[in-house]
């Protein structure tokens, strides 16, 4: 679709035009390593261990010839299953100068997920813990791999002798890793149905975490507590690499989120930069001993993932002394960051919009009728074009085009409008993904899960608001004539088959479902009985930027 000369009344920006890094990852943890080799590079506060980015880049190093003595080459698979350690932080760089593809395994998933994920990485090894409070993952993976040939040859556990000795192996490094190799899959509903492998090269998020760390306006005196999960887009670019690109160091407070341990982090230390989901922060907020941490070291810090409310970005900026908040909008398939507020942007900008467009990165907002670009001030679908976009998703060419059309333009599936200052203010999706505390849930995906209940003979999964998650997983299921259940049962079927996070925490049995006159299952309509039925009224009408 083109963009029409007179760009000053149309939806349509282009970011500043700043040098895009061609290196790899591996070359830029080098050039880090060189330049500030004996600062902190990373910080585990619950393993109690630390590396400076000499030895990070050393670590690195190890990991890559360990990989390469179990058979790995470039452009080979390697999976990563594990919640938040100063293992994922190595094996990510490893990866990385190893030229292999590290897929990145939600913590969350169950055998359902984790076999669907296995087979269509194509994995070769995959790095795990035995198990921690949440799950026995060597339990998990022998129900995955059951009766399947799966091309999986090596599974290494880090708490066993196998980690140390990998990292002794002694292998080689690759001659040669390209910038546009396929550094990192993860997997994503996104917008179109099933999960599919998104693939980001180094150059996506080399050049995503320089822009991002530009944004926030990092140096190496800077550290930046992280406690959403590393193998989110959060995490492992808004998270690492913006670190990597400028010196500061990373901070892990805890395996999994903790809202005492992320503040204790802030406190202990005197952290400058702190990320989260609106609910981590409300969380933290919510302590009784909240006023005890010494939050006064924080400068900056990111509120993303989820839509963002208003009143809640004044009281962070306020409460928690990050005065120079920002937020951000994307998704996985665009490496992810497209718009970003500045942390020198004033307050009404950045608890209004979600920014602007970021560097070297095009957005247009076009009609969902007609695919026109709109005038400032409509609402229609984000569309974003430039280096950024996925290289597409991992085998499936089709997909790929559904989302990224000839023109090269990406259709997000959100819903905006652009201001005349090209500041894009979200008002909704034009596709149902539910995005719970973050976690990003494809209705299709739980449907056809629950499906294969032996009681269950339809099923139609919504989203519906909730003030400290923003919204929560409901289903309305009609079942099989003659034939009971209750909520618990259909929860408990769901229990270590499908993520936590992904299980409806409403349930209503109906006996049939709002419709139109050709049969199309109205959701719109079953979300606002809902609404109605549990007086979300408020908690759905929130401000949000």
């Amino acid at each position: 679709m083109p963009v029409e000369e007179n760009l000053c009344t149309l939806s349509y920006a282009r970011g500043p035009s700043r040098p895009l890094l061609e290196l790899t990852i591996g070359d830029l943890l080098d050039r880090t390593a060189e330049r500030f080799g004996d600062r902190l590079a990373v910080a585990s506060c619950h393993q109690s261990k630390r590396l400076t980015w000499a030895e990070l880049s050393e670590e690195a190093d190890r990991a890559a010839r360990g990989l390469w003595s179990l058979g790995i080459r470039r452009g080979d698979r390697v999976g990563l299953w594990s919640t938040s350690c100063i293992e994922w932080i190595v094996m990510h760089m490893g990866c990385a100068r190893a030229g292999a593809a590290l897929v990145n395994v939600n913590p969350a998933y169950r055998s359902h997920e984790l076999q669907f994920t296995l087979q269509r990485s194509r994995m070769k090894v995959l790095f795990l813990w035995h198990k921690d409070k949440r799950a026995d993952y060597e339990e998990i993976l022998g129900r995955a791999r059951h009766g399947l040939n799966l091309e999986l040859e090596h599974t290494i556990y880090f708490d066993s002798p196998e980690w140390p000795a990998l990292l002794d192996a002694g292998g080689q490094l690759p001659d040669r890793v390209a910038i546009d190799d396929v550094a990192n899959i993860q997997y994503t509903s996104g917008t179109t149905g099933l999960p599919k492998g998104v693939m980001l090269t180094h150059h996506n998020v080399v050049n995503n975490g320089q822009f991002l760390a530009q944004g926030f306006h990092y140096t190496e005196q800077d550290r930046i507590v992280v406690p959403v999960p590393l193998f989110h887009c959060f995490g492992c670019v808004i998270g690492t690499m913006s670190a990597v690109n400028s010196g500061a160091a990373i901070l892990l407070p805890n395996w999994t989120f903790d809202a005492r341990a992320t503040l204790k982090a802030v406190h202990d230390e005197r952290a400058t930069s702190v990320y989260g989901v609106p609910a981590m922060y409300v969380a933290e907020m919510a302590l009784p001993d909240f006023a005890s941490y010494d939050l006064s070291s924080l400068r900056t810090g990111m509120m993303s993932g989820a839509p963002c409310p208003v009143e809640l970005m004044k009281r962070v900026l306020n409460e928690m002394h990050c005065r120079e908040l920002v937020i951000a909008y994307g998704q996985t398939e665009t490496s992810p960051v497209t718009t970003m507020s500045d942390a020198e942007d004033p307050i009404e900008i950045r608890v209004k919009t979600v920014g602007r467009t970021m560097p070297q990165t095009e957005i247009q907002i076009v009609s969902t009728a007609t695919g026109e670009t709109l005038p400032v001030g409509e609402q229609g679908e984000l569309c974003v074009r430039g280096y950024a976009l996925m290289k597409g998703y991992d085998g499936d060419p089709e997909g790929t085009a559904t989302v990224i059309h000839a023109d090269g333009w990406l259709h997000t599936g959100d819903l905006g409008i652009m201001h005349d200052d090209g500041c894009i203010h979200l008002t909704g999706r034009s596709h149902d993904v539910i995005i719970r505390g973050g976690e990003n849930i494809y209705p299709r995906e739980v449907e056809e899960f629950l499906y294969t209940h032996p009681k269950v003979d339809e099923v139609q999964v919504v989203g519906i608001p909730n003030a400290r998650l923003g919204e929560i997983v409901a289903a309305w299921v009609r079942l099989r004539p003659g034939v009971e259940a209750t909520e618990a049962e259909i929860r408990e079927f769901c229990q270590g088959q499908i993520a936590y996070y992904k299980i409806p925490e409403h349930i209503r049995f109906v006996d049939d479902f709002p419709a139109t006159l050709s049969g199309k299952i109205q959701k719109y309509k079953i979300r606002e009985f809902e609404i109605e039925a549990r007086g979300l009224q408020s908690v759905a009408n929130a401000a949000t930027a």
